[in-house]
C-alpha cells in the first residue's frame, strides 16, 4: 500500500461524503416525491461507496479526521434549499456525466462494482433532467406529441432549401459569366457544369451527414441495449421516470416498467425512442433516398437560370433567365411560409431582393473581370 493509493482512497471517500450529502438534501427539497425517492436512493448507494473507502483506509492502517464537504458542494445545497433543486440540477447532472469514468482507472473501484455504479447513476441522471416537476419539459413535449409533425416539417424544408440553394448558386454563375460577356454556349456549358458540381457536392454531403447519424444511433441503441442488459435495475428506473412524466402514477409506472423489461425488445424500443428520441424503425431515413433527393433538388433549381441558353442567347438570354429566377425565387419565399407562418408575399418578396442581389453583384463583378481581360 503506497501513499499514493492512500491519498486516492481519501479522495475518493471525499467526493463520495459530498454524493451523500448533496443528494440527501436534494431528496429533502426535492418537490416530486418520485423524484426525491431516486435521490434517496442515490445517497444510499453514494454512502455504501463512501462505506467501501473508508474501510481501504483502514486497512492500510491510515488515520484522522474524516473529509469533510467541501465549499462547492456546501453552496450547490444551499442554492438547492434556497431556490430549489432546478437551479442546481444541470451542475449535478454535468458533473455525474464528468465522474462516470473516474472508477474505470481503479482496479479496486471496478471489482467492487463502484464503476459501473457511477455510470449508472450518469445514466439516470440523463433521464431525470428531462423531467420537472410540472412533467416534461417543452423540449419532450415537442418530442413526445410532435414526433410525427416535425418529420414532414423537416422533408418540406430540405426540399425548399435544396432548390433554391441550387437556384441562387447557379443564377450567380451564370450572370458571373455572362457578365464577362462570354459565348452563350460558355454560359451554358458553365452552367451545366455548375449544376453537376453541386448537385454531386449536395447529394454527398447529404449521404455523409445522414450515414453518419444512423451509425450514431446505432451504436447508441446498442449501448442501451448492453445498458438493458447488464443494469435491468437502473433501467426500470429509467422507464418509470418516462411513464411518470406522462402523467402515470408512480405504482403503475413502476408496475409497467418491470412488465417491460421482462420483453427486452419493446423496453428498447421504448428507452431508444423517450430517453434517446430515436425511432429505431427508420433511424434517421436512408442515406441513399436523401442524397438522391438533395442531388435532384439541386438540379432542379440550377437548371432554371440555365435554360435560356439552350435557346438564345446575349442579354435575351440573360432577361429570360433573371425573370425565370425571379419567378422560381418567390414561389421558394413562398412555400417556406408553411413551415414558418410567415407572409407569403413578403417572404417572397424577400427572397427574390437577396437572389437579385447576389445575381447582380456576381454580374457586375464579371463585367469588371471581362474588361480587364478585354482591356
Amino acid at each position: 500500500m503506497t501513499a499514493a493509493d492512500i491519498e486516492r482512497y481519501r479522495r475518493n471517500l471525499q467526493a463520495e461524503i459530498e454524493g451523500v450529502a448533496l443528494y440527501r438534501t436534494l431528496s429533502e427539497v426535492e418537490p416530486s416525491p418520485e423524484l426525491g425517492t431516486v435521490y434517496a436512493r442515490l445517497a444510499e448507494t453514494e454512502e455504501r461507496h463512501a462505506a467501501y473507502w473508508r474501510d481501504k483506509l483502514r486497512e492500510a492502517g491510515a488515520t484522522g479526521p474524516e473529509p469533510g464537504i467541501g465549499w462547492r458542494t456546501r453552496l450547490l445545497m444551499w442554492l438547492a434549499r434556497r431556490f430549489g433543486p432546478a437551479l442546481v440540477l444541470p451542475t449535478v447532472i454535468g458533473n455525474e456525466q464528468s465522474d462516470s469514468h473516474k472508477y474505470d482507472t481503479q482496479p479496486d473501484a471496478r471489482g467492487a462494482g463502484l464503476a459501473a455504479d457511477e455510470r449508472s447513476h450518469a445514466r439516470l441522471f440523463r433521464m431525470i433532467g428531462r423531467v420537472t416537476p410540472s412533467g416534461v419539459p417543452g423540449s419532450a413535449i415537442a418530442q413526445f406529441e410532435g414526433r410525427h409533425r416535425a418529420a414532414g416539417g423537416n422533408a418540406l424544408r430540405a426540399a425548399v432549401l435544396g432548390a433554391n440553394d441550387g437556384l441562387v448558386s447557379n443564377v450567380s454563375l451564370v450572370m458571373g459569366v455572362a457578365g464577362a460577356d462570354l459565348a452563350p454556349r460558355s454560359i451554358l456549358v458553365t452552367g451545366l457544369a455548375g449544376l453537376l458540381a453541386g448537385s454531386l457536392s449536395m447529394a454527398m454531403g447529404e449521404w455523409l451527414s445522414v450515414q453518419s447519424a444512423r451509425e450514431l444511433y446505432e451504436h447508441q441503441i446498442a449501448v442501451e441495449r448492453e445498458e438493458l442488459e447488464a443494469f435491468p435495475d437502473e433501467e426500470i428506473e429509467e422507464l418509470t421516470l418516462i411513464f411518470r412524466s406522462r402523467g402515470m402514477d408512480e405504482a403503475a409506472a413502476r408496475a409497467l416498467a418491470q412488465r417491460m423489461t421482462g420483453d427486452p425488445a419493446v423496453a428498447l424500443d421504448t428507452l431508444a425512442r423517450e430517453e434517446l428520441g430515436i425511432n429505431p424503425e427508420e433511424l434517421g431515413g436512408s442515406a441513399w433516398e436523401a442524397a438522391i433527393s438533395s442531388f435532384l433538388l439541386f438540379a432542379i433549381g440550377a437548371i432554371i437560370p440555365v435554360f435560356p441558353y439552350f435557346f438564345t442567347g446575349g442579354l435575351t438570354a440573360v432577361g429570360i433567365s433573371l425573370a425565370l429566377t425571379a419567378v422560381a425565387l418567390f414561389l421558394i419565399g413562398a412555400g417556406i411560409t408553411v413551415i414558418t407562418g410567415r407572409n407569403a408575399l413578403y417572404s417572397g418578396l424577400r427572397q427574390v431582393a437577396i437572389g437579385s442581389a447576389a445575381a447582380l453583384i456576381t454580374f457586375a463583378i464579371g463585367r469588371l473581370v471581362g474588361v480587364s481581360m478585354i482591356g
